[in-house]
């Protein structure tokens, strides 16, 4: 994936001039020792404003692009905190735990250090990321230091992201309705474009020779039976690489991109074929390409994407299980009540490395019915990537500005399940424990739209802490039944 930050870590030791400097040397290269990967290790040790100013330098030009600040004793609050002021970048502050040597000339009392650190970052105003439990032994700071990279790469990824968009929402979309004025907040920007530039650069690329190539990319991808349709891959190849280029061409004073295209009603007729396969090709190698102009889709799958280092996808939370799939397949196979299960579905823009073996390129047949001569064979609603979601562990999120501009979000942990959809489209049966609640109490209650990004794995830890540093007041997950919803009726 070359659409998402590469993440050079750096450590800084912090020292308060009254303990001993040599404690905080000490423990800052346990836990390098301890670190299972690369991290630079900064020589400034800070005991001062100039040593926070030397070791930003160092960091910065040793390419860091992101800092463990190690309170090895008590540390000193001010230049401490400073060094995220300093250095462009996220920065994550721990402290040792005594346990290394005695208790007189070896005690640290980082313990009590991490309570300031923590108050004059408040008061600065300043953004650092602390763990749950920010003190530990080396082997403990080197575990926490791992958990950070995937919230550092969102972050660095997030504040460097365009969001490049073509096309108003269709009609009846307003469930994508999209607030610019929260991207800014966060720090992403925006390209708004029309569905006519688009297609005039589309139109640019026909005949470009690189088209040959792409195609045999996709045939190599689909293998035999998953390319129905191989008279199509020239025109899907051509798309490919009109977002490609346009997205090198556009990204500006950005590093990365991300889009959220209008892919119906119009575009499959001017276009000579639906987008969703090409959007799942852009999706696996980290461009998330949103359907129907979902910009905080978009964004949502981006964060995913640099969370898990891994392809992504949206989908609708589409429809319910029906009770008879739900008693010949799930019950009693899984500890699964009927209301934890839904099938999620889009047309096809799920990277095919996430779905069944038997996916295969086929056509939209909702837009068919609504597109194309009743009966006929299908023409230009050709080119959705459709089959069964394959089954694994699931991360379902979304981070959403609402009619109001204010940012809010959710994060459920699941799984796709074994189970043969019988169904159209690239979909999947999907069970999240209380997903009945959840769905009533939060994405009905707080009004969020109907689609949802997939991360393929458990990421619910990192994308919390994630949607914190960003500043989401409002993360919404689905809770126990222990723990009843402000809104839930406690009679029922």
């Amino acid at each position: 994936m070359n659409n998402i930050p590469e993440i050079r870590l750096g450590i800084i030791a912090v020292s308060r001039d009254c303990f001993p400097i040599e404690l905080s040397i000490k423990r800052r290269e346990a836990v390098v020792n301890a670190y299972d990967g690369e991290v630079y290790e900064c020589p400034v040790t800070v005991e001062n404003e100039k040593d926070m100013l030397e070791a930003v330098k160092d960091v910065t030009s040793n390419g860091c692009n992101a800092l463990v600040v190690f309170l090895g004793n008590f540390g000193p609050e001010t230049p401490e905190t400073l060094i995220a002021k300093y250095f462009d970048g996220p920065v994550m502050f721990v402290a040792a735990a005594e346990g290394d040597g005695d208790l007189i000339n070896g005690r640290g009392d980082a313990y009590c250090g991490m309570l300031n650190c923590s108050y004059n970052l408040a008061m600065r105003h300043l953004k650092g990321y602390i763990p749950s439990y920010p003190v530990g032994t080396a082997d403990d700071i080197a575990k926490m230091t791992a958990d950070f990279i995937p919230i550092a790469r969102a972050v660095i990824g997030v504040k460097n992201l365009k969001i490049i968009t073509f096309g108003p929402r269709p009609q009846d979309f307003f469930a994508c309705n999209a607030p610019i004025k929260g991207l800014y907040e966060i720090g992403v920007e925006i390209e708004e474009n029309s569905e006519l530039d688009l297609l005039v650069a589309y139109k640019a690329h026909a005949n470009d020779e690189r088209i040959p190539a792409v195609c045999e990319d996709m045939a190599n991808e689909l293998g035999v039976k998953g390319n129905n349709y191989p008279d199509m891959l020239p025109r899907m190849a051509q798309f490919e690489l009109t977002l490609l280029d346009w997205a090198e061409e556009h990204k500006g004073a950005r590093k990365y991109v991300a889009f959220a295209d209008k892919c119906w009603p119009a575009f499959p007729e001017q276009f000579g074929f639906e987008p969703c396969y090409v959007n799942s090709r852009l999706a696996s190698r980290g461009i998330p390409v949103s359907c129907e102009v979902d910009i905080y889709g978009a964004l949502s799958e981006y964060i995913g994407a640099c969370v898990s280092a891994d392809a992504v996808t949206l989908l609708d939370i589409n429809n319910s299980v029906p009770a008879s799939l739900y008693e010949k397949e799930i019950k009693g196979k899984t500890g699964y009540a009927l209301t934890d299960t839904f099938m999620a579905f889009h047309c096809g823009n799920t990277p095919s490395c996430k779905m069944c073996a038997d996916r295969a390129v086929k056509y939209q047949l909702i837009q068919h019915r609504l597109l194309e001569p009743a009966g006929s064979e299908p023409d230009f609603t050709r080119g959705t990537l459709e089959g069964d979601i394959a089954a694994g562990d699931i991360t379902f999120f979304r981070l959403q500005c609402d009619s109001e501009g204010v940012l809010r979000s959710y994060i459920a942990q699941g799984e796709v399940l074994d189970v043969p959809t019988g169904s159209f489209g690239g979909i999947g049966i999907f069970a999240i424990p209380e997903m009945g609640r959840f769905y009533r109490h939060v994405l009905i209650e707080k009004h969020f739209p109907h689609h949802g990004a997939v991360a393929f794995g458990h990421y619910g830890k990192a994308l919390f802490e994630v949607f914190r540093f960003l500043g989401i007041g409002d993360i919404a997950y689905n809770q126990p039944k222990t723990l009843p919803y402000p809104t839930e009726n406690p009679f029922e």
